[in-house]
């Protein structure tokens, strides 16, 4: 059994054509999917530095808090001295926990 050679189908101008425009808006739809992963990247990228900011910024607001609270409790004891000395009485240790146990029932 012999084959016959089937005859060859004349190119069709307008398939070249329509491939070779699929294959342009192939390459341009990867080059803005390329864009966006791009765009994507930086704004992750951003928002990451943007959560690291407000934490380096809480921390440092809380450190100063602390520097506020230490600046008060040293002028607070220096107040309670002071006022102590005016008036003869012992003064009393604000700062063990002996002297603020007997706190603790009425708070």
């Amino acid at each position: 059994m012999t084959r016959v050679p089937m005859p060859a189908a004349p190119a069709d101008p307008r398939s070249v054509h329509a491939r070779s425009v699929l294959h342009d808006h192939d390459r341009e739809g990867t080059t803005m999917l390329l864009h966006e992963a791009l765009a994507r990247c930086r704004q992750r990228e951003a928002e990451q530095a943007a959560r690291e900011h407000a934490l380096a910024r809480g921390l440092t607001a809380g450190r100063g808090w602390a520097v506020l609270a230490r600046f008060a409790a040293r002028r607070a004891a220096s107040a309670r001295r002071a006022a102590s000395a005016r008036s003869g009485a012992v003064p009393l240790d604000h700062g063990s926990y002996a002297a603020v146990s007997g706190l603790r029932g009425a708070l």
